[in-house]
């Protein structure tokens, strides 16, 4: 990669580019990657094309030798006087024979991954790397903001803004960065693995994109979160701790100031704000019906005489229709206002009256599934008012508290996901807690009888129907153990 960095790093010369660039594609593709993955691809590198936009580009070997080519390229575009474009992009000639690498949802989310990578990490503050959101859209042109953030780079946009997908701005910073990420990017995807010396290298790569697709927060994370918007849903697939983290924000952030509750389907108004309920009483026909405070109001009552933050923890959120159960109370869920107040129907002996008044000291944390399609929809007032967080599977829990054979199959169930989902099933990955050992029952065991029922419900209601061969087959590898 020294040759192509080296290249890269200096003044584009057109009477040199075309030479020099194959070199130093001849360099990498002896040292990083193996023989078989030179033996499938092609090297262009003219002196120049017809629009006078000099670029090198790594196309599959199918190919012609000359002339327009299709399929996935890995393409450098020099320009004078700025660094060269890094970019992937699709040939003018259209989508084959890389058609089913491009049209998989995992080629996208890497693509997007790499580029968010890139721009936190080494844009300081600017972009200088961007995606398409589907790459297989080669009527679709790079948006004009983009472009406009770019002029150095106005003639390559002309010629190839619809066939580029994804690009990043070889700044000395970014530069093997970007060559790194993009070249074993396009050569893993031809189904070649890099050369031993070279594959913790990778990883560490991949490992630091990655994070950008499972983004997660700790305590402190949320804690400042619900200090700045007071109202906080957590949200993710089953198994990744949402109820344990909840609990441990309470007693370690909170020190135990406030409680926790779990919201089902009959959950309703009067149990969550406050009505009337039946009392036994001297009336005709042996009770009477008195007004009762529910949770909610229990909570502004006890934050209101602390002073102190105050948290009250929603577990299942959406498994009540939170519209109906907040009713009138919702006006009261600002989050930037230091206090809002409503009248009630009723009068409570914990407000002193039927004026429901929020307290600024008073947070809201609600956990909710995203796999359960059984449970209610939060709408758009709900949104609005609170923050939402992901929480993803954590693959450093696995290696510290599961075994080789779990973090393996973990591993490759992520794989299956992040390669062969589109985004809404994504959501349904399992997290780690399906992968842990748990009292005396094994791993094997416990992954056969959690994890394996889950996957099979998530085949038979259809959330996996685009991938359901590669889960299947995930299962009787599971069931084999």
């Amino acid at each position: 990669m020294e040759k192509l960095i080296a290249l890269c790093s200096k003044k584009y010369d057109s009477t040199t580019w075309h030479e020099e660039s194959r070199e130093a594609f001849e360099e990498i593709f002896e040292t990083r990657y193996p023989k078989t993955a030179k033996n499938a691809i092609q090297f262009r590198t003219p002196k120049m094309n017809d629009e006078n936009i000099a670029f090198s580009a790594i196309i599959h070997i199918s190919n012609p030798k000359s002339g327009g080519y299709s399929g996935m390229s890995f393409v450098i575009f020099p320009v004078p006087d700025a660094p060269p474009m890094i970019a992937l992009g699709i040939g003018t000639q259209g989508l084959s024979p890389d058609d089913n690498i491009l049209g998989k949802p995992g080629h996208s989310r890497k693509t997007k991954a790499i580029s968010k990578w890139l721009n936190l990490e080494f844009g300081n503050g600017r972009v200088i790397s961007w995606a398409k959101q589907d790459p297989t859209r080669n009527d679709i042109d790079i948006p004009e903001a983009i472009k406009s953030e770019f002029e150095a780079y106005e003639d390559v946009f002309k010629r190839y803004g619809e066939e580029i997908y994804a690009f990043t701005v070889g700044f000395d910073n970014v530069l093997k960065a970007a060559l790194c990420t993009y070249l074993d990017l396009f050569v893993e995807e031809r189904g070649f693995s890099l050369k031993s010396d070279y594959t913790a290298d990778a990883n560490g790569i991949k490992d630091s994109y990655f994070s950008y697709i499972f983004k997660n927060y700790t305590t402190d994370d949320i804690f400042k979160l619900l200090n700045n918007r007071k109202y906080v849903i957590i949200q993710g697939p089953p198994g990744t701790g949402k109820t344990r983290l909840g609990i441990k924000i309470l007693k370690e952030k909170y020190r135990q100031l406030g409680f926790n509750i779990q919201f089902h389907s009959n959950t309703t108004y009067e149990n969550f704000v406050g009505g009337l309920f039946p009392t036994i009483g001297d009336g005709a026909i042996g009770f009477t019906f008195k007004e009762k405070a529910g949770d909610f109001i229990k909570a502004i009552q006890q934050a209101t005489v602390t002073r102190e933050k105050y948290l009250l923890v929603i577990d299942e959120i959406n498994r009540a229709d939170l519209s109906k159960v907040l009713g009138e109370a919702i006006f009261c869920l600002e989050p930037f206002e230091e206090e809002r107040e409503i009248t009630l129907p009723y009068a409570f002996e914990e407000l002193n009256g039927n004026i429901l008044r929020m307290p600024p000291n008073l947070h809201i944390l609600g956990l909710m599934n995203n796999s359960d399609r059984s449970i209610s929809y939060i709408d758009v007032a709900i949104r609005r008012r609170f923050a939402f967080v992901d929480l993803w599977p954590d693959i450093e829990v696995i290696k510290s508290l599961g075994t080789e054979i779990s973090l393996e199959l973990y591993r490759d169930l992520l794989s299956i996901f992040i390669e062969f989902s589109n985004d809404e099933a994504f959501n349904l990955l399992p997290g780690h807690s399906y992968f842990l050992q748990f009292g005396d029952m094994s791993v094997e065991e416990y992954l056969k009888t959690n994890l394996v029922p889950l996957l099979k419900d998530y085949v038979q209601q259809g959330y996996v129907s685009s991938f359901s061969e590669q889960i299947h087959a995930y299962i009787q590898r599971v069931e084999s153990l």
